[in-house]
């Protein structure tokens, strides 16, 4: 086994690595993006920015159990932004003169199956930041074709050994969506797959990665409604890896969801923190793009939205 595999802190991540999502979002149609088009996107991301650094606080909490009373901001040494280096090398490069925690993306963004951004020259990217954490995005699920799960496997074990082998803690999101015949056993109501087949698949998953020797420090999951959904991922994650630690994704799913499963999950031993981006930030950015409302609203919402799952997390926990 890896020595010094897993992170146990907390760790609340506000990511904004999406790239399409971004492109969309303006309505940029031609895929070859304008310099006055990247730059608009460039200072969308560098609102989040704003409103990240706005929440956090250089204070530590007072204790190192996360069963203590949070602070009013997020402790700086557990909060983390999740960026791209194509939108974000001015915010990268401000994060680690701040002493941010920096989380880089590898991948190509937009893509079923996992391709890395820059192909073999991933290393010298992460190298030239040298992030906290490097971070890879997959869509698997086990009963995918099996020469696909092949080559993502093979890409992410070469991810994940240069992690390791460099000293970078190593952050794998995985998105288990349904098979058409999953999706077509439960009629087509994706709520049931959620609730029922996704855990399991999940974990299924997850031993698979782990049997082609991919091992993430941390993984990032889906939220789930119940904390026995969470106990199944966890007890796959930490086995024989007891340090390995889980954070709760989003899905860009409306807030009393993302609520729910912060709550469902937050007391399990192995959950650590989560990442939660779009259902943070969208609505505001949205707002600001249409002229609604102006930057600096857009800079306090997104905070105080942070702020607010921060809190959903540590209170009472």
């Amino acid at each position: 086994m890896i020595d010094n595999l897993g992170y146990k802190k907390n760790l609340f991540i506000l990511p904004f690595d999406h790239r399409s999502s971004f492109i969309k979002l303006f309505g940029f149609t031609n895929p070859d993006l304008s310099t006055v088009e990247k730059e608009t996107i460039t200072h969308a991301k560098e609102i989040i920015y704003e409103a990240f650094k706005r929440a956090v606080s250089d204070e530590s909490p007072r204790l190192s159990s996360r069963r203590t009373q949070p602070s009013a901001s997020v402790p700086k040494e557990q909060a983390a932004i999740l960026i791209d280096e194509e939108y974000g090398d001015k915010i990268i490069r401000d994060a680690k003169n701040c002493g941010y925690n920096v989380i880089l993306t590898t991948e190509k963004s937009g893509q079923k199956e996992f391709a890395f951004e820059y192909g073999d020259g991933f290393a010298v990217h992460i190298e030239k930041y040298k992030p906290s954490f490097v971070k890879a995005l997959i869509h698997y699920n086990p009963n995918d074709d099996p020469l696909s799960k092949m080559r993502q496997q093979q890409k992410l074990e070469i991810l994940s050994n240069y992690c390791h082998e460099n000293s970078y803690k190593f952050l794998l999101e995985i998105l288990v969506s349904p098979t058409e015949l999953q999706l077509k056993e439960v009629d087509g109501n994706n709520n049931l797959y959620d609730n029922g087949a996704r855990p399991n698949l999940t974990a299924k998953a997850m031993e698979e990665l782990q049997n082609a020797n991919v091992e993430p420090d941390i993984w990032k999951i889906e939220g789930m409604e119940k904390e026995d959904s969470y106990k199944i991922v966890t007890l796959q994650a930490r086995k024989e890896r007891d340090n390995v630690g889980i954070v709760i994704l989003g899905r860009a799913e409306n807030p009393d969801k993302v609520e729910r499963w912060i709550k469902s999950g937050n007391k399990i031993k192995g959950i650590i923190g989560f990442a939660v981006g779009r259902t943070i930030f969208w609505e505001p950015l949205t707002g600001y793009k249409n002229g609604k409302i102006e930057e600096e609203k857009a800079i306090e919402i997104i905070s105080n939205n942070f702020l607010h799952f921060y809190h959903v997390f540590t209170d009472n926990n």
